[in-house]
C-alpha cells in the first residue's frame, strides 16, 4: 500500500515502481498491468498511468505486443552511465570544492560517520543508501542545477549494481575510505585533488561492479 504524504500520489507511485524496477523486483521482460499495479499499491489507475508514462520517458519500461514491458537497466546501459558519470562527476565535484558551504561539509561528515558505523556491521544496503546521500550532497553543492539534474538520477539508477558491489566486505570499507579522502579534499577546497579522487572512486566502483557481474 502507498502511504499518503505531502508528496503527490503520482510521485509516490512513480518512486515505488522505479525502485522496484531498479532493485530487480520487477525483472526485465516482465509485463506490468495497470489493474494489477492498482491492486498491489492500493491506488486508482490514474496515478498508475501517470507513473508509467514517466517511466516510459525514462526508458525503464516500453511497449510490447503483450503490453507494458519492463526494460530495466542493461549491462550496456551501466557502461554508458559510468562513462557519463566519470566525466561529469569529476567536473561537478571540482566545482563543489569551490562552492561547498559549511552546512554541506557538516552533512557530508555526518553521512561519513553513519557509513563507518554500518560498514562495521557489513550492512551493504545502508552503506549504499548513505552513498546516495553523499553523492547527492556533492551534486547539490556544486552550484550547477544542470549537473545536479543529470548526475543525481543517474547515480540513483545504478543503485542495484552499487548494492551488489558492496557485497564484498573489503569494498564496503574501501568506499568509506574513498569518501573520507574526498571529504577531506572538499574541506580544503582543493578542486584538482578532489577531481582526481572522484575519478579513482568511480573507476573502482565500475571495476567492482564488473567483477560482481562476471561471478554470476
Amino acid at each position: 500500500m502507498i502511504d499518503y504524504k505531502t508528496v503527490s500520489l503520482a510521485n509516490q507511485v512513480y518512486e515505488r515502481l522505479e525502485n522496484n524496477i531498479l532493485d530487480g523486483i520487477y525483472e526485465a521482460g516482465e509485463i506490468l498491468s495497470e489493474s494489477k499495479l492498482s491492486e498491489e499499491l492500493g491506488v486508482s489507475r490514474t496515478p498508475i498511468r501517470e507513473a508509467l508514462a514517466r517511466l516510459q520517458a525514462d526508458r525503464l519500461i516500453g511497449d510490447s505486443p503483450a503490453g507494458t514491458v519492463v526494460l530495466g537497466i542493461t549491462e550496456s546501459d551501466v557502461r554508458d552511465m559510468f562513462v557519463v558519470k566519470k566525466n561529469l562527476e569529476v567536473i561537478a565535484t571540482s566545482l563543489t570544492a569551490k562552492n561547498i558551504s559549511d552546512e554541506g561539509l557538516d552533512k557530508l561528515r555526518d553521512v561519513l560517520e553513519q557509513q563507518e558505523f554500518y560498514a562495521g556491521k557489513r550492512n551493504a544496503e545502508k552503506v549504499r543508501d548513505l552513498d546516495t546521500e553523499f553523492h547527492d550532497i556533492i551534486y547539490s553543492e556544486c552550484g550547477s542545477p544542470v549537473y545536479q539534474a543529470i548526475l543525481s538520477p543517474l547515480h540513483h539508477k545504478l543503485a542495484k549494481y552499487r548494492k551488489a558491489s558492496l557485497g564484498d566486505a573489503d569494498r564496503i570499507h574501501d568506499v568509506v575510505e574513498e569518501h573520507r579522502r574526498i571529504y577531506e579534499a572538499l574541506r580544503q577546497h582543493n578542486g584538482m585533488e578532489v577531481g582526481n579522487l572522484m575519478s579513482i572512486h568511480i573507476g573502482h566502483a565500475f571495476d567492482n561492479i564488473l567483477k560482481h557481474s562476471e561471478r554470476k
